[in-house]
């Protein structure tokens, strides 16, 4: 048995890979730790790890000199942090997920000697990650094409993105059919960041639809609480037949049984909706540095599995548009379902569990695994 610590930043895009790997490495018979930031309590409340331990961090502000130098001092805290309790913990092992809570845990874990994975979700190399790639021993990337990978020198590997189990636990659902007059179910979410902007468009554009086709929308959406009242009112006015929340604990089971999504594109949505063969309407995240969830969502609309829509350009009528001509074309559904089935990797879990448990010493070959 073994001793594994993983370092996530304290966002469901994160975590959600690391509660994978958890729940798989603890199946194997090995000790389960978390570092993270204090987020998790939003996120983690269930994350399946023996310990959960807070490191101070910072996101480093070059704009601002004041916060940088403050920055600068709180991750040498949790540095110092990380190195007390990686020292009491022992791990044999640790994999960073990204964000900048990973930085302090994962360079102590490095100043100590202990062997490294990073994980990429994205097909975008994150910054936290592209700056800790020089101290870890093996790379292990959701995307065979990870823009700025190539530029580090390390072992690689294409693993997949993990996916918790109650998501593998459906998986293989199949897609729901639909007739000229059964029901249409269309699940909509905005990711760990929520999207105010869906909340304002969606609904107005479902408002659009024909009316005869509106009746028979079975809409499922996750809004920010703010956002709940005003979105239920404008869907009142539509007579559709809505559930809404601030979180859906079951949001995989949801999916599982809905003919198209709507939402955002990070790694984890898209890991989810391909492993479940779901179509879907991607609206990147606008005014990412790098493009992250854009470049995602191209991955899938380039394979056919969904269709992107820049936030930038989306209205309630260009929208109502395109939702009138896929929910009366069946076959655009199914196939585009398949497509997405196709991108997904439901063994992404198990191929980094086998890196990880090789480089805490067992006897895995890494350029087996990809």
């Amino acid at each position: 048995m073994k001793k594994f610590m993983l370092m996530a930043g304290g966002t469901g895009g994160h975590l959600f890979p690391a509660m994978a790997l958890a729940q798989e490495l603890a199946r194997r018979g090995h000790t389960v730790e978390l570092m993270t930031d204090h987020r998790v309590e939003s996120y983690g409340a269930d994350f399946p790890a023996s310990a959960v331990h807070i490191v101070p961090s910072a996101t480093p502000s070059l704009s601002n000199p004041f916060k940088f130098v403050v920055g600068g001092f709180k991750i040498l805290g949790g540095i110092a942090v990380a190195i007390s309790k990686l020292r009491q913990s022992k791990p044999d092992c640790v994999i960073g997920f990204g964000g900048y809570p990973t930085f302090p845990p994962f360079l102590a874990a490095n100043f100590l000697g202990i062997p490294g994975i990073l994980h990429e979700q994205n097909s975008v190399m994150g910054r936290a990650n592209r700056a800790l790639g020089r101290f870890a021993d093996v790379l292990a990337m959701s995307f065979a094409q990870t823009r700025f990978a190539d530029g580090l020198n390390l072992e690689k590997v294409v693993t997949g993105n993990p996916v918790r189990d109650r998501v593998r636990t459906v998986s293989s659902t199949p897609y729901p059919a639909l007739s000229a007059d059964s029901p249409i179910r269309i699940v909509i979410f905005g990711g760990s960041q929520g999207a105010k902007a869906l909340s304002d468009i969606v609904p107005a554009a479902v408002a659009l639809i024909p009316e005869t086709l509106r009746h028979r929308l079975h809409i499922v959406q996750q809004c920010r609480a703010e956002d709940l009242d005003r979105v239920a009112e404008i869907y009142r006015r539509a007579k559709v037949n809505v559930e809404l929340a601030a979180f859906f604990t079951d949001l995989p089971e949801r999916i599982a049984r809905s003919h198209l999504v709507i939402g955002r594109a990070g790694a984890s949505t898209i890991a989810e909706l391909t492993v479940l063969g779901r179509p879907a309407i991607l609206v990147p995240l606008p005014g990412a540095i790098d493009a992250d969830q854009k470049n995602n969502a191209l991955v899938v609309d380039a394979a056919g599995g969904g269709w992107i829509a820049e936030q930038a350009t989306l209205t309630p009528q260009s929208l109502a548009t395109r939702l009138t001509s896929l929910l009366t074309d069946p076959a655009t559904l199914t196939k585009a379902a398949d497509a997405a089935r196709s991108l997904g990797q439901p063994r992404a879990v198990e191929k980094l569990a086998d890196v990880a448990e090789m480089l805490s010493g067992k006897n895995v070959e890494v350029d087996h695994l990809s």
